[in-house]
Parts: structure tokens; sequence; C-alpha cells
């Protein structure tokens, strides 16, 4: 009898002792079951703030090449626009056109302006290297823009109300072979000073220079508007 108890209380108490390491064992269990997702949700936490600030530096980034294209292409765009109203010097491939009043004597029943060089012979010459594609015109260094004026003054020419006479040199920068071809066309401007003698050397270089307006581009009535042409 005495010893069926004993066996009963070791039972009893080892019982206990199992009873108390599955416990310990499931607390363990459940301690790291419990903090493997609370790791994982700092490392994730971790992970995303990083994400947040190399979006940021990378929008400030993006941000900052962006605003230095628009200002590079805002200068290019300037630029263009100071070139092509003759604001800056040009050098480039072109022709190079001399010319002179004409060594022939006038007869008595003719008028000697016949062979003089004018102001329509050069404004001709002028337009014809335009209509050819010419980027740049200059006449006796003086470059031709929207405003300039050409015109006679007594025995000289003005251009940009500065007196030269001749030879007059116009340079024009495009391409060489149109701009020759324009002025030495049949019956153009070429043949048509021949006739009176007033001759026309036309030189071509790859490298012509076309100094810059030097004149005054203020405005003094026009001005800036956003209205449109009115249409009948």
């Amino acid at each position: 009898m005495v010893h069926f108890k004993r066996g009963r209380l070791s039972i009893a108490c080892v019982c206990m002792v199992l009873g108390f390491m599955l416990a310990v064992q499931f607390r363990s269990t459940q301690d790291i079951k419990a903090s493997v997702p609370y790791q994982r949700v700092e490392d994730l936490s971790a992970r995303l703030q990083q994400s947040e600030k190399d979006k940021d530096a990378l929008q400030a980034e993006l941000e900052d090449i962006k605003s230095r294209a628009g200002e590079e292409q805002n200068n290019k765009i300037g630029e263009d626009l100071r070139s092509a109203a003759g604001l800056t010097a040009l050098e480039g491939p072109g022709v190079v056109v001399t010319i002179e009043d004409s060594k022939k004597s006038a007869k008595a029943d003719e008028d000697l302006n016949l062979y003089l060089v004018h102001d329509e012979d050069l404004l001709k010459v002028v337009n014809e290297l335009r209509a050819a594609g010419a980027e740049a015109v200059s006449i006796n260094g003086q470059r031709m823009t929207a405003t300039s004026e050409l015109r006679c003054a007594g025995p000289t020419l003005s251009v940009n109300n500065v007196r030269s006479a001749p030879p007059y040199e116009i340079r024009a920068i495009g391409d060489i072979k149109t701009l020759e071809n324009a002025l030495k066309m049949r019956g153009g401007v070429a043949e048509t000073l021949k006739v009176w003698g007033i001759s026309m050397d036309i030189r071509t270089s790859e490298n012509v220079l076309v100094p810059a307006y030097k004149g005054s581009t203020k405005l003094k009535y026009g001005k800036v508007t956003d209205r449109q042409e009115e249409t009948p």
C-alpha cells in the first residue's frame, strides 16, 4: 500500500515537472512567435523610411536637372534670338561680294548716275542673298537687321545711319553654292550691273565673319502685346 502511494506521488511529481516544462516551452514559443513579426515590422519600417529618403533625394535631383535643363534651354533660345536679330557676331561659310562704281565714261547724252552704285543696287543684292537663305548679311561692316535702313546720302550710302563710300563689301553667311548661284543667275543682279560697267566680284569662303549690330535696340513706340491680329 505504501509502495502504491509512493508510486502515485512520483507520477504526480513527474507530471507536475512535465507540465511546467511544457508550459515554459509553450510560453517561449509564443514569445518567439510574437517577437518575429515585431522585428519584421521594425525592419520594414526602417526600409520604408529609407525608401522615402531615397525618393525625396531623387525627386530633388530631378527638379534640379529640370531646372538646369530649362535654364539651358532658355539660354539657348535667347542666344538664337539674339543671333537672328543680328545682335551677335557670326562666322561661317558664305560669300563676300565687292561692288564698285563703273570705270566707263558716260556718253554725252547719258546720265552719269547709271554708272554709279546706288542704294537700290545694294538692296537687290541683299534681297537675293536673303531669298537664297542667307542667315546674316552686312554692308561695309554694318549688320543688316529688321530695322536697318539703306539709302543714298549724297555721293555715299548710309547703312544704319553710318555713311560709307565705294567699294561696298557685302558679306553673307549661308550655303555657298546657293548664295553664289543666286547672284550669278541669268538675268540677275550681276548681269544687270554689268551692263553699265559696275563690277561685282563674288568670292566664296568657308569662314566669313559678319559683325554684330552696334546701333540702338530700344523701341520708342512699339510695345509687347498679347493681342492677336483681327481677321476681317
